[in-house]
């Protein structure tokens, strides 16, 4: 089953939400924790989604290295720019159960330029 969704000025948090909502099944009256569902979402117009508040200026994403002094920040306004496809990406996976099967439904998010 495939889902397509039309980001154009849409909340981008919301429709991150609704996607992995969709993502899991949970809006399917056949819903079951325990199995994976055969869901894929599309989505089209990435870059014409629309934050709220002061996000885009305020918001930091922090990556660490590993070695001392090797953390690194990012804005969020940078890698919008840059990177819209990555940025929905991260919001949706950590909407996601935190166990084996995140990597496994992450898979059917799609995007349609």
């Amino acid at each position: 089953m495939s889902i397509q969704i039309d980001a154009n000025n849409q909340s981008l948090g919301r429709l991150a939400s609704k996607v992995a909502v969709s993502l899991r099944g949970k809006d399917k009256p056949a819903y079951k924790p325990n199995v994976l569902a055969d869901i894929k979402v599309t989505i089209k117009n990435i870059e014409q989604a629309k934050f709220t508040g002061k996000k885009l200026t305020k918001k930091i994403y922090y990556r660490y290295s590993g070695y001392h002094g090797g953390i690194k920040e990012k804005k969020l306004s940078d890698l919008w720019a840059t990177r819209p496809k990555y940025v929905f990406r991260e919001m949706v996976y950590r909407m996601l159960p935190k166990n084996k099967s995140r990597d496994k439904i992450i898979k059917n998010l799609k995007f349609d330029n």
